[in-house]
């Protein structure tokens, strides 16, 4: 009987034993599994993720909105108070999003985020007691569904990965201005839920070679403006590069060439709104991209990723304060702005220098093409001093507005503001109101499609002032308010990623109705006979261009353009501009 109970009692220990290892192993990721030559599936990470929050009270995770896939985006949150109200957080504590998987065969921050969240709910790393993290296990759902193991070309690892385009085959990372997509939609909500204070993207980089597994893309802190970018450049990011280097980890700025050696110099990318961090600096968030190389190994760009959002917990926790403090000044500040920059340009007598760590390239003769090739030779290392354009000057430059003026029947722009939290309010009557307008003079437009797009760039506008009818219902929307930048990027024609450039008007730019040239020539020749200034710049036109004065159909539309007949609609901007201190302007509530 002893001995029965003695064997029970054994059995019983490694029982427990094995019960316990059973746990620990449950906390291994996929990637570590694999020996850190995989990525976990999109089911491998949602399902680790809601294995965590079952055992740490600290983790949360939840479904947000819809995705082009028909599947929900996850948001997982780690506090270490396990209060999992955004409300409540923010008046206390920093947030950092995290974004990860917008490009699925870039999933270096997938699997670290996994092991991140998991080090810090079982104490090998020291939970942060002012930072909570947010994160997007992986935003591009579609994507990840759809692996393959060939279409990252360029890329050492993992065996197996997800696809760039979405389900409906758009490029997420061009999409948080237009929201073409429901991703982007859910994006919106999730950012404007939380209201982080700093931002992350963790992707991997095409490019040259070099010495580097991590570079950084922090949002262009000239764009970013006052003191927030002062921050931006001087503390924030030189902090996170001294923190790595602390962990013998090398980082340099994002390497901007192609078929370019990078000693030569290169310049800062630009993050236009169209980008997740230029659009989540639209709202005074510090945005970071990371970019790690493409060609090391998977397993050093994964811990390469860990190491970089462990150094930016630190950093936060210790500048936490001067964080918070930043962004409510800055926010505040913005509501009284009164011109606005657009159209950045990189400012050639500003540079600065980097202790480039790269390769020699070398010109061959390409075994394919006959012709010279570049080819970076590994085996010569080198430290090189190489410029680098990191400051930018607008290029134009506008007032800001007291308020826009959006007409009811705009929908999908009214459908943005209204998924962007931008507050406005319903004109109560016909009126009508002497208000700001422009007029289309030039753009250029792609010849290819873009993101379901032909985009337009370089808009020319011309200013008017005028009286514009507007009936109940209509909405004015004021500048005063913490979305003034998304407004101004978006609602002002001339900017880069405007609702303009991305083809939201585009009916204004065709006219609906013509003339009949046997009719009109009757109407166009009343017309010069009554107006000599009109009949004097017409006869100039004639005798300084030639080929309008060998087209009589161009005559007759020049004419007809300048007639009462002539419609107001065409490349007449629909959207109107309040003044500050206009009649208009004694509309906005107090």
């Amino acid at each position: 009987m002893k001995h029965l109970f003695f064997l029970a009692a054994v059995f019983l220990l490694i029982s427990c034993e094995s019960e316990t290892q059973g746990e620990k192993s449950s906390y291994q990721t996929h990637y570590e599994a694999s020996g850190g030559l995989e990525t976990a599936t999109y089911r491998q990470t949602i399902d680790y993720y809601m294995g965590l929050a079952r055992e740490f009270p600290q983790i949360n995770i939840h479904t947000t909105g819809k995705t082009d896939s028909g599947i929900p985006l996850h948001t997982v949150t780690f506090n270490p108070d396990g209060d999992f109200n955004y409300e409540n957080i923010r008046k206390e504590k920093s947030i950092i999003l995290i974004n990860n998987g917008i490009h699925p065969g870039e999933s270096d921050g997938i699997d670290a985020t996994m092991m991140l969240y998991r080090d810090l709910a079982t104490g090998k790393l020291k939970m942060p007691e002012n930072t909570v993290l947010v994160t997007i296990p992986i935003y591009n759902v579609g994507g990840a569904l759809n692996r393959n193991s060939t279409t990252r070309a360029n890329q050492n690892g993992p065996l197996e990965y997800g696809f760039r385009g979405n389900a409906r085959n758009y490029d997420l990372n061009r999409d948080f201005i237009k929201m073409d997509t429901e991703n982007a939609r859910t994006f919106a909500q999730i950012f404007h839920m939380v209201k982080p204070d700093v931002f992350i993207d963790n992707h991997v980089s095409n490019g040259a070679d070099y010495q580097y597994t991590l570079t950084h893309l922090f949002t262009q802190h000239n764009k970013l403006g006052g003191e927030m970018g002062e921050y931006l450049h001087r503390t924030l990011m030189p902090n996170l590069e001294n923190s790595l280097a602390e962990k013998e980890w090398d980082i340099t700025p994002y390497v901007n060439v192609f078929n370019v050696p990078p000693e030569m110099g290169f310049s800062q990318f630009m993050d236009h709104p169209r980008y997740s961090t230029g659009y989540t600096t639209l709202w005074s968030t510090l945005g970071l991209m990371v970019e790690t190389h493409m060609l090391k190994p998977y397993k050093q760009r994964v811990e390469g990723t860990y190491a970089l959002m462990q150094s930016l917990i630190e950093v936060v926790e210790k500048e936490h304060d001067k964080i918070k403090t930043l962004r409510k000044e800055t926010l505040e500040k913005n509501l009284e702005l009164s011109e606005y920059y657009f159209n950045w340009q990189v400012d050639t007598t500003k540079t600065s220098t980097l202790d480039f760590k790269g390769f020699e390239a070398e010109q061959l003769t390409s075994e394919v093409t006959g012709l010279p090739r570049l080819k970076y030779n590994r085996d010569k290392p080198f430290t090189k001093e190489t410029i680098y354009q990191d400051y930018f000057y607008p290029a134009d430059t506008v007032t800001v507005p007291a308020a826009y003026i959006v007409k009811k029947s705009w929908k999908r722009v009214i459908d943005r503001l209204d998924a962007n939290k931008i507050q406005y309010t319903a004109i109560k009557k016909d009126t009508t109101l002497l208000v700001e307008g422009y007029t289309i003079e030039d753009y250029d437009t792609r010849n290819a499609p873009y993101e379901g797009h032909y985009l337009h760039s370089n808009t020319k506008v011309k200013k008017h002032t005028k009286k514009i009818h507007f009936r109940e219902g209509d909405l004015l929307v004021s500048t005063r308010q913490p979305g003034i930048r998304y407004l101004m990027e978006t609602l002002e024609p001339q900017g880069a990623d405007s609702f303009f450039n991305w083809n939201f008007f585009d009916t204004v730019l065709q006219r609906k109705e013509g003339f009949s040239p046997y009719v009109f020539e009757d109407v166009a020749i009343k017309m010069l006979q009554q107006d000599s200034l009109l009949l004097q710049e017409f006869e100039t036109k004639k005798e300084s261009e030639l080929n309008f004065a060998n087209n009589w159909y161009a005559q007759l539309n020049w004419i007809f353009e300048r007639s009462e007949h002539f419609e107001e609609a065409y490349m007449t901007y629909p959207i109107y501009r309040v003044a500050k201190g206009s009649e208009a302007a004694g509309l906005l509530p107090n």
